[in-house]
């Protein structure tokens, strides 16, 4: 669904085609990847012990700071009666790692125990017998926060705990906005008005109002759902049923499209239609726009001088417009692991509440246990703690795929 989403968010800026083949694009997409239920075995931990070979964890890259999650490897290795642990991480970005899970996966597993999926390929991974469902006696799972949890279940069954959560930022210019943040894309577009009226010509750096992530690829699906709910549209309603082609819908989809068209200001900079997370941190770290949506981890990246602004950016964050796409990733056990036992133990471990504090205080992945945002070292090293948890509270999930 998510590629044909894609495809149909790719028309935002193709008005002369007219939104009926947006709509149909988008409303095909969501129709077309209705899953069927499966039916697997559950998983029960054998009291005699845990499996003695070495468990290995297949992951993405590690994008977060000081190599955390192979330092909680290390930590595991580090116990005395456990099996040891490794991690292997795959290059490139989510589409590469995620067919080269896949391949493995069909291939028989090729000797993985552990999956970091996504939380959008959880279902996917389940339907198609990849996973294993944990085994829920004596899993506590009640200090996790609701959304990421919610990740894990498909058909009835827990395939997996969270590892990270994330949730898309509303980042802004605190030296040019300095009173309350605005909470709707009306509200985004009249303050890009004010402050281009008020101090554009004191910022010839300043090109255009916001970006975002609007290039060929998952990111412009992303951006694309949350313009339609924060137009208090919708994609698919909780029953099922495709619910795009409301005025609602196009109206959040009409917002991007009139944002890109040449304007005085200009309200989103056109190079967005290029940009990934990396490109449109680098734009607004630049100070050429005044608004960036983007993950938590562009924080801090955003420390350091820009080209155009000079000096460090003066930024703040809230949350997005009537919420964001949930991110995030979890682990799960292959089918075709032979130590499932220990498999599920040291997922247990990687999300439990002091791997989740170190992950965040340490490496700054979004934690999924909510004592964590508490921490005092958290809120210190990160002062969007509490607004990611907010962000992470009100989160989407997109349709299951």
């Amino acid at each position: 669904m998510l590629r044909r989403v894609l495809a149909a968010g790719r028309s935002i800026v193709e008005l002369h085609r007219g939104w009926s083949g947006l709509v149909a694009g988008v409303a095909a997409g969501v129709v077309g990847t209705v899953l069927l239920s499966s039916l697997m075995a559950p998983l029960w931990l054998d009291p005699e012990g845990l499996e003695k070979g070495t468990i290995v964890v297949l992951s993405g890259r590690d994008d977060g700071l000081g190599g955390q999650r192979q330092a909680l490897i290390d930590q595991w290795n580090a116990l005395p009666g456990r099996p040891r642990a490794e991690i292997i991480e795959l290059t490139g970005g989510a589409d590469a790692y995620r067919s080269e899970m896949v391949s493995r996966a069909q291939a028989g597993g090729g000797g993985i125990d552990v999956f970091n999926l996504d939380v959008t390929w959880i279902a996917e991974f389940a339907h198609a017998g990849y996973l294993r469902p944990l085994a829920r006696e004596g899993l506590d799972t009640s200090g996790f926060l609701a959304k990421p949890l919610e990740t894990c279940w498909y058909q009835d069954k827990l395939w997996a705990l969270p590892f990270n959560t994330d949730a898309g930022l509303l980042f802004y210019r605190s030296d040019l906005i300095t009173s309350s943040p605005p909470s709707s894309w009306p509200a985004i577009r009249n303050t890009i008005d004010d402050v281009f009226a008020r101090q554009g010509s004191q910022h010839p750096e300043l090109i255009a109002g916001y970006t975002g992530q609007l290039a060929d690829y998952e990111g412009l699906t992303v951006n694309a759902f949350e313009a339609i709910w924060a137009a208090e549209g919708d994609v698919v309603k909780g029953n099922g049923d495709v619910v795009i082609d409301t005025a609602e819908a196009r109206e959040g989809l009409r917002r991007l499209a009139t944002g890109l068209q040449p304007g005085n200001p200009q309200h989103i900079l056109p190079e967005s239609l290029t940009y990934e997370e990396s490109r449109s941190m680098q734009a607004f770290r630049d100070g050429k726009t005044l608004f960036m949506r983007n993950w938590p981890v562009a924080y801090r990246h955003l420390g350091v001088p820009g080209e155009s602004a000079g000096d460090v950016l003066a930024f703040q964050t809230t949350v997005l417009p009537r919420g964001s796409v949930l991110g995030g990733q979890n682990l799960a056990i292959s089918k075709s692991s032979d130590q499932p036992r220990a498999a599920q133990k040291l997922i247990e471990f990687l999300t439990g509440e002091r791997s989740q504090q170190i992950l965040f205080e340490r490496g700054g992945f979004a934690a999924t246990r909510e004592l964590v945002y508490q921490d005092s070292e958290v809120q210190q090293r990160y002062p969007y703690a509490q607004t990611l948890l907010t962000a992470v509270r009100t989160a989407r999930l997109r349709p299951v795929t």
